[in-house]
């Protein structure tokens, strides 16, 4: 089973006459922009490039010059065991910038891979650096976007190591729904997602029967269909309830 990603509003207007990509939907969710942070985030889009799924963005072992920006499709963080077993460590959707701190590293520890055809954008560290030193707004985006990424691990600690199967899937799907619901990839009704039945596994420590159970059961009781390129959310706050999620660690406000 794969599951291919498309979106239903990457890209739209806003009141002040600029185009809201994602990273700017993204960070907008934290506080308020300006026109001219917004623009500015905007132009972050600019040489963007079309990559194929299932490629290495970032390899482990390597050193990187730049961030990575997902303005479609989505990518992972992973690593490999010596065995050949794989463990997904985040998901990167549009409007992520795949850490630029990276580009302090002398090497990179795991790999970022695209899940299924992406286009994407190299930003110099430099060019970031000054953008947070310019625009306040920005600088705070960057920083609650880090800390909600942060929060993000330590519920996928949670889920693997107290959360039952079903739980697990729930909640991931979940999870998914509301990041691309906030940068305009998700409707109430779904959303479309590169994920195989493998990648679910390696996401969550099951094994691929497992999974397919487990989606299998959700159908059952009416409350999400993964399948046929497409999350289709017959019930979400019956997918919800069984996750117990609660999306505040997405959303981290300052003070």
């Amino acid at each position: 089973m794969t599951l291919t990603m498309t979106h239903s509003a990457s890209v739209a207007p806003d009141p002040g006459g600029h185009l809201l990509h994602p990273i700017v939907r993204k960070l907008a969710a934290y506080g308020p922009l300006d026109a001219e942070e917004k623009a500015a985030l905007a132009g972050l889009g600019a040489g963007a490039q079309r990559v194929e799924g299932r490629l290495d963005l970032l390899a482990e072992g390597s050193a990187p010059d730049s961030a990575v920006l997902v303005l479609e499709g989505v990518a992972c963080r992973y690593r490999h065991r010596p065995s050949g077993s794989r463990q997904i460590t985040a998901y990167l959707v549009p409007g992520d910038l795949c850490d630029p701190d990276f580009a302090h590293l002398s090497r990179m520890n795991h790999s970022v891979a695209t899940l299924g055809p992406c286009r994407v954008a190299r930003i110099p560290r430099e060019t970031l650096a000054g953008l947070a030193e310019r625009h306040p707004g920005i600088a705070r985006g960057f920083r609650l976007a880090k800390l909600a990424e942060e929060e993000t691990t330590r519920e996928w600690v949670m889920n693997i190591g107290c959360r039952s199967a079903i739980e697990r899937v729930s909640h991931l799907l979940c999870e998914l729904y509301e990041r691309l619901r906030i940068v305009g990839w998700a409707t109430r009704a779904g959303y479309d997602l590169p994920l195989t039945q493998q990648d679910l596994a390696d996401t969550t420590g099951l094994s691929n029967v497992h999974v397919n159970r487990v989606l299998r059961q959700l159908r059952l009781m009416r409350l999400v269909e993964v399948g046929g390129k497409r999350v289709d959310i017959l019930n979400l706050a019956g997918l919800q309830a069984v996750a117990e999620f609660q999306a505040d660690y997405l959303r981290p406000t300052s003070g």
